[in-house]
């Protein structure tokens, strides 16, 4: 063999290789995944991570096999999400993803016009801006709405049903809500429905919860209903049970995390939905033709140990009505 052919040979086993990786890494699709990721709120984050991979994998999808999965985590301050979305829009993902809050869904919309995104939102995403309407989105945006305020009504009645004696009720509340009026009308027009007092005390970072519950306190607020807008659930359950506070939120993580109620969507529902998704868009489907979706299943869940806790007793044919009942 000729030198000259030996050294080509060599160069060829010693760089090919790299070259092929390359190209089988560039050639496998990746999904940046963009949220909060509130630290306190872990072990939920994780069943909800299995479900987004449950979603993927329905789609033909398997993390580590045809997909990779990049995440960019707040650590719960939600002031970093701009900047983490930005970095995997410079990183040329295929398609972000959100954890959770309208934060993100924004950070997401504002970094990318291009980037498919996949979003799940508490609020109505017409109405605040995200997309054009439910049934064609436009642009590059989609994902899954909750529409919890709708449920807003129902979560009160169903708190003074336990509280068939209340009538002092407070909304904790993010006044920098974008539908925080429509939250409060909707709470409102149900509170003077049951001839009951509404209290909103505001809480716009998890600095202000330790105020907000003094402030609950000082009102001899006797129950709270949380929507699925205002963050650090985790928390706020906590110390509803160590103020000794009966509440209820609308999602479902609430009831969960040691509150005594929660009537909303399956957030393990939410995160497979939105698996299915970005699997759907891996395989070319465009964003402005996925409709928003909606889910389907709305669960009551009530924590009897809270209950037990606070010393209140659940009617028998209310626990018959919970689709879960914690003990």
């Amino acid at each position: 063999m000729r030198r000259r052919e030996f050294i080509a040979l060599g160069v060829s086993a010693a760089v090919y290789p790299f070259v092929a990786v390359h190209a089988q890494q560039k050639a496998m699709p990746v999904i940046g995944f963009v949220g909060g990721f509130n630290p306190a709120a872990s072990a939920e984050i994780e069943l909800e991570q299995a479900a987004f991979r449950r979603g993927l994998r329905e789609a033909g999808y398997v993390e580590g096999q045809n997909v990779a999965i990049e995440y960019r985590k707040g650590e719960g301050d939600v002031a970093r999400l701009p900047a983490l979305a930005a970095e995997l829009v410079s990183r040329k993902v295929d398609v972000i993803v959100t954890q959770g809050g309208d934060a993100a869904c924004f950070a997401a919309k504002n970094a990318t016009a291009t980037i498919p995104v996949v979003f799940h939102s508490a609020s109505d995403p017409v109405a605040i801006g995200l997309v054009a309407s439910l049934a064609r989105p436009g642009g590059n945006l989609t994902g899954v709405a909750v529409l919890s305020i709708d449920l807003l009504p129902k979560a009160l009645e169903l708190l003074l049903e336990v509280l068939p004696h209340g009538h002092s009720i407070a909304v904790l509340v993010n006044p920098d809500n974008p539908e925080i009026q429509r939250i409060l009308d909707a709470l409102q027009s149900a509170a003077r429905a049951r001839r009951v007092d509404l209290h909103i005390v505001n809480a716009r970072s998890e600095r202000d919860l330790d105020h907000a519950f003094t402030t609950l306190g000082e009102l001899r607020a006797e129950g709270l209903v949380v929507p699925s807008t205002t963050g650090f659930r985790p928390q706020i359950a906590a110390l509803a049970l160590q103020h000794r506070i009966p509440a209820i939120a609308t999602p479902r993580d609430f009831a969960d995390a040691g509150g005594l109620l929660s009537y909303g969507a399956s957030l393990l529902d939410i995160y497979r939905l939105k698996g299915i998704y970005a699997g759907k868009i891996l395989k070319g489907a465009e964003p402005a033709d996925l409709p928003v979706q909606q889910p389907s299943k709305i669960e009551l869940v009530v924590n009897l140990k809270t209950a037990k806790t606070l010393g209140l007793t659940v009617p028998q044919s209310f626990l018959l009505r919970a689709n879960e009942v914690i003990e």
